[in-house]
């Protein structure tokens, strides 16, 4: 079994995205957003701390994203909405000899969960991204449909959102 992944992630005509290592972060936001790769990588370089060929710190991304659900993220003069997911999106609810147990999700049952929208999912040390049900990520991780989801973020561009008409 295993996953169907977009070629649009590991794709990047930037000379920096060819010299750069552990960008999972740079490449999941760039995706995610539908930004460039520099445009990603400076916000990533700038706001999370992150040093070149060095991965992003995960308390950092969450701090930073926590202010950006009250505030907003702004990344390439485009605004977006900030949403982490709950317990009850990333995980799954069993009964067992009746215990109510909670369970991370795995990717394949984040993905089928989540069928519309943009998000940013971690997962053990990595960072990928789940658009409109579509995995995000690099070829190597498709045989991997069963990696624990540690936390997800949604992002929504604010300027596409639906205006509601108004009679007079």
């Amino acid at each position: 079994m295993y996953l169907k992944v977009s070629k649009n992630y590991s794709i990047s005509d930037t000379e920096l995205a060819k010299t750069e290592r552990n960008d999972c972060m740079v490449r999941s936001l760039a995706a995610a957003a539908g930004i460039s790769y520099r445009s990603a990588h400076k916000y990533c370089k700038d706001e999370l701390g992150r040093e070149y060929k060095k991965g992003t710190n995960a308390a950092v991304l969450a701090e930073k994203f926590k202010i950006a659900e009250k505030e907003g993220l702004i990344v390439d003069n485009k605004e977006f909405s900030v949403r982490q997911l709950g317990k009850t999106e990333i995980k799954n609810k069993y009964k067992l000899k009746g215990e109510v147990i909670w369970r991370k999700k795995t990717l394949k049952s984040f993905m089928e969960s989540h069928p519309k929208g943009s998000f940013m999912v971690m997962v053990a040390r990595h960072a990928l991204t789940v658009k409109d049900g579509e995995l995000m990520d690099w070829d190597s991780h498709a045989f991997e449909p069963t990696r624990k989801v540690m936390g997800a973020y949604e992002l929504k561009r604010k300027d596409n959102q639906v205006v509601q008409l108004e009679l007079f």
